[in-house]
């Protein structure tokens, strides 16, 4: 008979066949190291599923709770494994950064963790579980493995978080926002941090734009960036308006964006160009762009916020936008029609 953490792999395995697209030898590295740590069940498991790997979600956390709980527990659910992987990269730095009440998205779908230890305490709970490691079991930038004193419940209910909420506009006017005019840019001090984190992360590109401060913003005080993975972005110096549309004219930290409401609408520097949130089950979507990398990099006036791929106009607009233009094309021949009408009974 198979033991219980060999048949937790397998069902783990049919898990994220479907969800990630991590390489194989990532996952070998971790599970290596997750065993020398300790952590035998969780290990077992990523030996199992790294062999049938699809492309789907370029990072993971993997929250793993120690051999104990897998023992005390016996074969974990689909949705209880589900639960403890999250399609964002969350380094232990991101963690703190997030306030009390913060969802962050599973694989277990319409089910979020939910952030329950303050930032300014040294413990990290996540649905009041501790995470019991003070550095990440395993990091690479794209698959990150915590340590979890136990499995977390599906069912648990956080209390309401006190939200302060933006003032409407979100990011001030939207003349501000559409002025690129080049009379000042913050300086390279500005982004001097950022620059490091986005080149590490497999984010050159944005870094680089940064570095080459090839447009101004007038008299920023705050900023959000979302970056494309380089290999998103094409040809973006041919283009250099690609990164205007990826910049917000306010701070907008990850807690900020969870807590919008659907269909809320962002201005960026790019005039013209909005972003619009959205919700695949708990996954945010940014012009159906999800986030998988939140607060990659955040300081009291700045943030960046990895993406999967460049953000372009919604498809659902630019529908809407050839219905309204053929529409109005419709009544302009018909006023034509009712003009030259008009004309002939004139004659």
């Amino acid at each position: 008979m198979a033991s219980p953490s060999l048949i937790v792999s397998l069902v783990l395995l049919s898990l994220l066949s479907l969800s990630t697209a991590l390489p194989s030898h990532n996952i070998l590295n971790a599970a290596e190291i997750l065993s020398d740590s300790g952590y035998v069940s969780m290990a077992l498991t990523l030996e199992v599923v790294s062999q049938s790997l699809a492309p789907k979600s370029p990072s993971l956390t993997i929250f793993a709770p120690p051999d104990s709980t897998f023992k005390r527990m016996g074969q974990p659910s689909l949705s209880l494994l589900q639960f403890h992987f999250a399609p964002l990269a969350l380094p232990l730095q991101t963690l703190k950064s997030l306030p009390a009440g913060t969802k962050i998205p599973t694989l277990l779908s319409g089910h979020s963790l939910v952030v329950t230890a303050p930032s300014s305490d040294s413990t990290i709970s996540l649905n009041n579980v501790k995470i019991t490691t003070g550095s990440p079991i395993y990091d690479d930038g794209f698959l990150i493995i915590l340590g979890v004193e136990n499995f977390f419940d599906p069912n648990y209910q956080a209390p309401a978080p006190i939200r302060v909420p933006l003032p409407d506009p979100v990011c001030g006017s939207s003349s501000s926002a559409n002025d690129t005019s080049t009379i000042g840019f913050p300086g390279a001090s500005w982004f001097e941090g950022a620059r490091g984190v986005l080149r590490s992360n497999g984010y050159a590109v944005m870094a680089s734009f940064l570095d080459l401060q090839l447009v101004g913003f007038k008299n920023p005080s705050m900023l959000t960036v979302f970056a494309p993975l380089d290999q998103a972005m094409e040809n973006p110096l041919q283009d250099p308006s690609i990164f205007l549309q990826h910049v917000v004219p306010c701070r907008l930290s990850w807690y900020d964006l969870v807590n919008f409401s659907e269909g809320t609408l962002l201005p960026t520097y790019m005039e013209g160009f909005t972003i619009r949130i959205s919700r695949s089950g708990d996954v945010l979507l940014l012009n159906g762009v999800p986030v998988y990398h939140a607060n990659m990099y955040y300081s009291d006036s700045f943030v960046v916020h990895g993406l999967r791929e460049s953000l372009v106009v919604p498809a659902e607009t630019q529908e809407e936008a050839a219905d309204k233009s053929s529409q109005e094309g419709a009544g302009s021949e018909a006023n034509n029609e009712s003009f030259l009408m008009d004309d002939d009974n004139e004659f």
